[in-house]
């Protein structure tokens, strides 16, 4: 998903800073005005309204490349997630196709405009994220190469156009950390530019308050980073509470920001925001509420017990690689330190190993390791 978003918002500011937009977009507040509009309504999941305003820019700029890419991020929303759906991730796969198509007949056949160039990296991104979403890494990894120059271009824009800041912060961070936790793909990446994790993250946060288009995106992954890598949680509640304020409707938002704060240990807080987040009774929803209630239980109630039958019965719904990927470890390391203080010492070692199988949380392979 992290890439994904990334390529997502290139689009938008190469449609507003690349050449072909010169005179039109970059002089045009009013388009910008509007897709921003329509960014809001897909993240808000008003999608209705987003196609009605993306319509709205296919009219004005018919046949570019980007409305095929914009119709893919609804898609990509509006039936997450979308890979377990084959009818729209057929759909989805077109789209991007779409686009390759478009970006052909607008430039011609291997273009090396650099527009052109730009917009094929984007789609052949798009569809490396099928790739990871089946765990076919070493695909992923190969449409991603093919897609690096474009990413070294916006590594030198960062000075010209402050969303830069969000692309090259994700580039930076990333490029180290995803072969340190997918070490399979180390030797694709000893091609690739070097990164640097401390200068991503500060690149991040000042894509929370100098971005306007990557604003949402630069919060939502700046807390992604310091819930999963960092350990501070209590720097993720910040950016996620933003998001929640501007955006209510939208689930994903909601449970992460229920997720911070039950791991900054504000319990209380997120015991207050578990109602709308209980109502979705379906998909991965249910396996994401169920650990946060566990933990709860477990850490302010001191109710072992009643924690221990939400952690097993999280344990038995659906999860997803994607967005509930640490849930699972999670509750594996919760019922690991009920078995302790109940003096059974084999169970939680058991516990704690099932939690590292799959925990990728520093703060869980941490306490994982030092329970064994």
């Amino acid at each position: 998903m992290h890439f994904r978003a990334t390529l997502f918002f290139l689009i938008l500011f190469f449609f507003f800073t690349g050449p072909g937009a010169r005179g039109q977009l970059l002089n045009d507040p009013a388009a910008i005005k509007t897709i921003q509009g329509a960014l809001d309504k897909i993240y808000n999941y008003e999608f209705a309204e987003a196609e009605k305003i993306i319509n709205q820019v296919e009219g004005k700029y018919p046949g570019h490349p980007v409305i095929h890419i914009l119709d893919s991020f609804i898609l990509f929303w509006r039936y997450l997630p979308i890979k377990d759906n084959p009818v729209k991730a057929k759909e989805y796969v077109q789209k991007l196709n779409a686009c390759l198509s478009a970006v052909e007949k607008r430039f011609g056949k291997d273009s090396r405009d650099p527009e052109a160039v730009f917009y094929v990296m984007v789609a052949r991104g798009y569809l490396a994220m099928m790739y990871n979403y089946k765990g076919e890494m070493l695909n992923a990894a190969g449409e991603g190469k093919k897609a690096y120059n474009a990413f070294l271009e916006g590594l030198k824009l960062i000075s010209k156009n402050p969303e830069f800041y969000f692309t090259s912060g994700m580039y930076n961070y990333y490029v180290v950390i995803y072969p340190e936790i997918h070490p399979i793909v180390k030797p694709l990446m000893v091609f690739f530019k070097k990164g640097d994790k401390a200068l991503g993250m500060k690149q991040v946060e000042t894509g929370t308050r100098l971005g306007t288009i990557t604003k949402a995106e630069s919060c939502f992954y700046l807390s992604h980073l310091y819930l999963k890598y960092e350990d501070r949680p209590e720097k993720a509640v910040v950016y996620m509470q933003r998001l929640v304020d501007q955006y209510p409707q939208n689930p994903i938002y909601l449970m992460k920001y229920i997720e911070s704060l039950v791991l900054a240990g504000k319990y209380d807080e997120a015991e207050s925001l578990m109602p709308p987040l209980k109502r979705l009774q379906t998909g991965f929803f249910p396996a994401s509420w169920h650990t946060f209630q566990a933990i709860i239980l477990e850490k302010r109630d001191k109710n072992d017990t009643a924690a221990q039958r939400e952690y097993l019965a999280a344990l038995r719904l659906p999860h997803d690689d994607q967005y509930t990927e640490e849930y699972t470890p999670m509750a594996y390391a919760g019922l690991a330190r009920i078995a302790k203080r109940e003096g059974n010492q084999s169970k939680a070692k058991d516990y704690y190993k099932k939690c590292l199988d799959r925990a990728e949380y520093t703060s869980l392979i941490k306490e994982a390791r030092s329970g064994r």
